[in-house]
């Protein structure tokens, strides 16, 4: 069960940042290198509470859709997305929100297990991690570049 903690400072207001960080079309441009698009749910606008959203991305050479949910809200200080269905055996995402001199510390904790037991751990080990660590770099420094605007 990784769990997974990115943190990112961004000159700029809480609610920019909060709104930026629930935005499907956001979400959608920074992640255009994997072909991601919202299928079903909410497919465009900002995600809220009790909201689902199906994504379809290509990853590792392989099509596949994973929804989640919004299970926690509270603007704009977080949110938490959970995946309902997917790749992944479960996954939970928290995105907070704070105050500090100048702007927002973003931080970002995904919580996930991989399917397949002992199968998973090791592509946790193997290259997992490394490429879900790089997929919310790439995420949160395209919601820094749109918030520093």
């Amino acid at each position: 069960m990784p769990i997974i903690k990115i943190s990112l400072f961004i000159k700029a207001p809480i609610q920019v940042c909060f709104d930026l960080s629930r935005s499907i079309d956001i979400h959608m441009e920074s992640t255009s290198h994997t072909n991601e698009r919202a299928v079903k749910g909410r497919t465009s606008g900002l995600i809220e509470l009790g909201e689902t959203v199906t994504w379809e991305a290509t990853h590792f050479g392989i099509r596949q859709q994973l929804t989640s949910i919004i299970t926690e809200f509270d603007p704009p200080n977080k949110f938490v997305d959970e995946m309902v269905s997917g790749a992944f055996k479960r996954f939970r995402h928290e995105h907070t929100f704070e105050i500090q001199d100048g702007g927002t510390l973003m931080t970002d904790k995904f919580d996930y297990t991989s399917p397949f037991g002992p199968l998973g751990m090791l592509a946790d080990v193997m290259f997992l991690r490394s490429y879900m660590e790089h997929l919310l770099l790439r995420r949160n420094e395209y919601i820094k570049n749109n918030a520093e605007k």
